[in-house]
């Protein structure tokens, strides 16, 4: 009988990236892929070890999918990603449900991992993190049609002290501009019309292998793709964002006009216990640069609240800085204590019941921002991604250019026949505090 098997990830889009990839592998194997786990022989958990949630939810969905050897028909439980890279022996000597392991660096070796757990072994391959995105590999995209990411780096050389990456990924290293353009090509021959462009630091892309900075060149070059409508651009480090950059997303009409740019703090003194680039002063001036080129543009951000040292007074200055700087998008973390990461080792930690006070009272001056700053589209038309229909209202619901799928705001609507992944003009009528709703315009 062919084993079936189900791929769960958990984790960011760099993670789905990977699952996509040992899909491919294991169909190109010959075993069956499934949607259900209760169907599945085989169970594959690709985890994420980012952050103590993440960690949590990571050990949970693991004995969530063991107990189907009791209540299912699961003969082997493998577990990769972030995790196992970081903490291969503690899982095999703490869950013995897990049947096999395979690291960030490894997971090519998916369908080895397979065959030996099925034959009773418990193998583990966890080596250097570091993964040649380069070479051909098969690739099942799980993504809806029109839409996939495309990892352009991997690994991080910044060593900021909160983080974990460069333990479970490795040092920074870019794919060959080569390897992703034929991946875009054949994306939009499958009708991929959205890439979003991936990394854990894109604006440092091509330094290690070009000896300069080639962000400008890759995103004009994959716009070039035929069928490629959008290029949409994540994890865009302040310290390496050059004129050249800025002037690339000005003009090209294909690039979106959303910058996901992760500044992590407000405050001097946190960003230089954080060791990140720059200070205050140089973000926003590069943000009023950004705004003066691009009138239009969508900034998203991420902040961490609660670094070890930020006292009542840090936060209350960063509140002040999300509510003068009106950020389109924001997401807001609590900082985690990572061991093997300096910012562990450093003086005044933060109550967790603080922490958490502060998540929820940033978002809340970032939800009244989002409101006003979702009022100036209204009369407005803008071009819509569309992406599902509602029967029961009778409306199509999608994104803008300015919204990354699953993080961001939706539009709904009405008075529109579309397809799905068709772009659609629409006059924005109405503006809530994360969505917008206006009629098609035909």
């Amino acid at each position: 009988m062919t084993e079936r098997v189900k791929v769960v990830t958990l984790g960011c889009e760099k993670n789905l990236v990977d699952s996509e990839i040992m899909s491919g592998l294991i169909h190109e194997r010959g075993y069956r892929l499934v949607e259900e786990a209760d169907d599945a022989t085989v169970i594959i958990v690709n985890t994420c070890g980012f952050i103590d949630a993440a960690k949590e939810e990571s050990v949970n969905t693991i004995l969530d999918m063991a107990d189907l050897k009791e209540t299912g028909r699961l003969k082997a439980l493998i577990v990769s990603g972030c995790l196992t890279q970081r903490y291969k022996q503690q899982l095999m000597e703490e869950m013995p449900e897990i049947d096999g392991i395979v690291g960030t660096g490894d997971f090519h070796h998916i369908n080895d991992i397979v065959d030996e757990a099925l034959r009773g072994k418990k193998p583990i391959k966890v080596g250097n993190p570091v993964f040649d995105y380069s070479q051909e590999l098969p690739r099942m995209v799980t993504t809806p049609r029109y839409a996939a990411y495309v990892k352009i780096a991997e690994g991080c050389d910044n060593a900021c002290t909160f983080c974990s990456i460069p333990i479970m990924r490795g040092n920074f290293r870019s794919r060959t501009i080569e390897s992703i353009l034929a991946e875009v090509e054949l994306l939009a021959s499958q009708g991929v019309k959205e890439v979003s462009l991936i990394a854990q630091d894109s604006t440092n892309y091509g330094t290690d292998l070009y000896d300069r900075f080639m962000l400008p060149e890759l995103l004009n070059r994959v716009s070039e793709v035929n069928g490629i409508v959008w290029v949409r651009l994540h994890y865009a480090y302040p310290g390496f964002f050059s004129d050249e950059l800025i002037e690339t997303i000005a003009n090209n009409p294909k690039i979106c006009k959303y910058i996901d740019m992760p500044l992590q703090h407000s405050e001097d003194t946190i960003l230089k216990r954080m060791r990140r680039p720059g200070r205050q002063r140089d973000t926003r001036e590069l943000i009023a640069k950004i705004r003066a080129a691009i009138p239009d543009v969508a900034l998203r951000t991420s902040l961490i609240v609660g670094f070890p040292g930020e006292t009542e007074e840090d936060f209350g200055k960063l509140c002040e800085f999300v509510k003068e700087m009106k950020f389109d998008r924001l997401g807001v973390f609590a900082y985690s204590s990572e061991e093997d990461t300096p910012a562990v080792r450093l003086p005044h930690h933060v109550p967790d019941e603080v922490r958490e006070w502060r998540v929820n009272t940033l978002m809340e001056v970032q939800r009244l921002v989002s409101r006003d700053n979702n009022s100036k589209y209204i009369g407005k038309e803008i071009d819509v991604l569309v992406e599902r229909y509602d029967g029961r209202s009778d409306v199509y619901i999608g994104r803008s250019m300015y919204d990354a799928p699953e993080i961001d705001g939706e539009v709904f609507i009405s008075n529109c026949h579309a397809e799905i992944g068709s772009i659609q003009k629409v006059r924005v009528t109405h503006a809530y505090e994360f969505d917008l709703s206006g009629e098609g315009i035909a």
